[in-house]
């Protein structure tokens, strides 16, 4: 049996050795070879040339440097494309998920006879807002889309060979990493983990909005629904608000003047008119994106032990 564990570099230099380090005790525990495969994702630090020179002197370690920064969820799917062993992590690579994690998913993963075993992570630490902000994030993202997601999923997993074939068998540029992953199917199995907090999360509210709408507009129609059931139901109460206004001025002779009340309805109209429209554009935007069928990422570099060769 082998096992590989992909991560990715951003600010991470001093947690390189460590994490090899730790990944290595959880292969010894399981009694298989393994691979660490660092994905370098264009971080400003010295990450490159520590899990390069890493490479360079052990066998076990492949470290990837992408020509650019392209965000975590593409840089994870760039490892997955070069690991080979029977079994696949990915954890984050601040060590606030812990790699030797990967002992328990395995043995949940062979009691449990599933292809995935995903950390869920124990809120109890972080800030009431966080809990807020995020509970509010996971329902929005769950009745806008057509996956039930699980709320409070970590980025550490481990997963069958089977299952990430599969999963690099979807080709989409714009990647919501927990939900493709949750969208390819197989049995799917989370236990609670406790991240270590190190450092403050690098997901600020526009990033986060943009992995809200990476996620609706990847998995679900429902937004464009919406629009059509809306505009459907607008119209059903003009045509009622202009019968009513009609049987008034025949039967009643009441005229309804009112300047006020028309500039209230043309903005409210506007403002409808305004949302409908952005939605279909990102839909559009997504489309214009995906069709150009741009790589996800560019390598530059793979590092490997010349003993490998």
């Amino acid at each position: 049996m082998k096992l590989s564990v992909v991560t990715t570099i951003f600010h991470t230099a001093d947690c390189v050795e460590e994490f090899h380090r730790l990944t290595e005790e959880a292969a010894r525990l399981l009694h298989c070879d393994f691979e660490v495969i660092f994905v370098n994702d264009g971080s400003p630090d010295n990450g490159w040339e520590v899990a390069s020179a890493l490479a360079r002197r052990d066998p076990r370690v492949v470290s990837i440097d992408l020509a650019r920064n392209v965000g975590q969820h593409r840089a994870l799917l760039v490892g997955l494309e070069v690991a080979t062993g029977d079994y696949v992590g990915i954890f984050d690579g601040d060590l606030e998920e812990d790699p030797r994690w990967v002992v328990q998913f395995y043995h949940s993963l062979r009691e449990r006879d599933c292809d995935v075993v995903y950390g869920i992570q124990k809120l109890s630490h972080r800030s009431l807002m966080y809990r807020v902000g995020r509970r509010i994030f996971y329902r929005l993202v769950n009745l806008l889309s057509s996956i039930a997601l699980p709320e409070n999923v970590a980025t550490a997993r481990l997963m069958t060979r089977r299952y990430v074939n599969a999963v690099l068998g979807y080709e989409e540029r714009e990647v919501f990493l927990a939900g493709l992953l949750y969208a390819v199917g197989f049995k799917q199995v989370g236990v609670p983990v406790t991240k270590v907090r190190q450092s403050p999360s690098s997901y600020g509210l526009l990033r986060l909005l943009r992995l809200f709408m990476n996620n609706v507009t990847s998995f679900s129609i429902r937004p464009l629904l919406g629009i059509f059931l809306g505009g459907v139901v607008l119209a059903a109460i003009a045509v009622l608000f202009i019968l009513l206004l009609v049987m008034q001025w025949l039967l009643l002779g009441i005229g309804v003047p009112g300047w006020a009340s028309i500039m209230a309805v043309a903005l409210f109209s506007l403002a409808v008119t305004v949302l409908s429209n952005g939605v279909i554009a990102i839909y559009i935007a997504t489309i214009f994106l995906e069709v150009k069928q741009r790589p996800r990422a560019i390598v530059s570099e793979i590092v490997r032990s010349q003993q490998d060769t």
